[in-house]
């Protein structure tokens, strides 16, 4: 055989043998489902093995939780970042480890940001900084820079999730439920200040861009990731390798915690709220309206379906309609062909969304065995988690 066409066919072979780059985009040409994780610790290899034999592919992970060095996880001060802290970084990569040992991918999500640190954290006020001064936006800028420098080729990360439900518009006079054109209208009066979402985005994606051509970066719209908040988007962001992601709790006052102590209850379908400037009777066909939208601004803009994720969605296990309403979001997800993950997976500070506990699985009887260190003995056989199986094998 001519040396030649042998190094050719050895070229060949190896190309074909040798795995994509470890971020490329090809990961989401097909839907993926997944789950979320908002542990307070790390998570191990079992509780990626766990959540694969669920069927997902992927978990949107935040570290935010974890005790590192300093105040806050990865950034040190979200007051000030100057650097990651190294020992946060290995932490944060032995969980990457795991995750990829057990067979799944992972997007990275931050709940702080400088300037943005997460309010739900006991003892911590709202935090708005990130939308008043564009120091916490170049900050901002050099962490994901800085993160994306040290998990670039990790072969577990299929997305940098670069903030996690930004809410830019808060105090401004726009209702988190506004039709389009309200939205639309807040916007050009707001573009180019430190309130302008997409502009925030630019900057820090380019930032990325300069250490890390390859990774999909991954965008929540506006409002808390509200489903309808992409619409005040003249345009698809410029990096051709965005995912666009929103969330999907609504109607939140049933979804919600307090809906539990309502007497009786708010319930699916047939809750009544305000959406759009006017009043609908929730059931499938405005759900069906509401995941419209951001597949509409996605083909309006020449965004792929493929491009768009859910990326949490959920109601609290023990409502009584949580079933009828799981089923009605992720057959309209699967119909449209989006990517989805669930809210969320085996937290260990919160069993409220944990779909694995029966309805009437105590709450108390979940946190005492967890304290005593016996979360083995918690009954993971609820009915909630075999609907999204179901839905993840569409």
């Amino acid at each position: 055989m001519k040396s030649w066409f042998l190094a050719m066919v050895m070229a060949l072979t190896l190309a074909a043998t040798v795995p994509a780059h470890a971020g490329d985009i090809a990961f989401w040409d097909k839907p993926q489902y997944g789950g979320n994780s908002f542990n307070e610790t790390p998570p191990d290899e079992a509780y990626f093995e766990a959540l694969k034999a669920t069927g997902a592919t992927w978990v949107r992970l935040t570290p935010t939780k974890w005790k590192g060095a300093s105040r806050d996880f990865l950034i040190g001060s979200a007051d000030d970042y100057q650097a990651i802290p190294s020992g946060d970084l290995a932490i944060l990569i032995k969980c990457l480890d795991a995750a990829q040992a057990a067979g799944i991918k992972v997007v990275i999500v931050p709940l702080n940001l400088p300037g943005n640190r997460w309010s739900p954290q006991k003892g911590i006020k709202a935090d708005d900084r990130l939308w008043a001064d564009r120091k916490y936006w170049q900050q901002s800028a050099a962490f994901w820079r800085d993160l994306a420098t040290a998990l670039k080729d990790h072969p577990a990360v299929v997305g940098y999730n670069l903030i996690n439900e930004p809410t830019p518009e808060k105090g401004l006079g726009l209702d988190e439920q506004a039709d389009a054109e309200t939205r639309q209208a807040w916007y050009a009066k707001y573009q180019g200040t430190t309130h302008d979402l997409p502009a925030f985005y630019e900057q820090v994606i380019a930032a990325v861009r300069t250490v890390d051509p390859n990774t999909p970066i991954m965008v929540d719209g506006g409002w808390y990731a509200n489903g309808w908040s992409f619409s005040y988007w003249p345009k698809a962001l410029s990096d051709t390798k965005v995912l666009y992601s929103f969330h999907m709790y609504e109607p939140y006052e049933a979804t919600s915690g307090p809906n539990i102590k309502r007497k009786p209850q708010l319930r699916y379908p047939g809750v009544e709220t305000s959406l759009g400037g006017e009043k609908v009777k929730w059931d499938k066909t405005v759900v069906e309206r509401f995941l419209t939208g951001p597949f509409d601004w996605a083909n309006t803009h020449g965004v792929p379906v493929n491009r768009m994720v859910a990326g949490e969605l959920g109601c609290v296990r023990v409502w009584a309609d949580c079933g009828a309403y799981l089923n009605d979001v992720l057959d309209t997800l699967n119909a449209h062909g989006s990517h989805w993950a669930f809210y969320s997976f085996r937290e260990d500070g919160w069993e409220a969304m944990d779909y694995e506990l029966a309805p009437d699985f105590p709450a108390g009887q979940f946190y005492h065995l967890s304290e005593q260190g016996k979360t083995a003995q918690i009954k993971r056989d609820g009915p909630l988690m075999h609907i999204i199986e179901a839905h993840m094998k569409p």
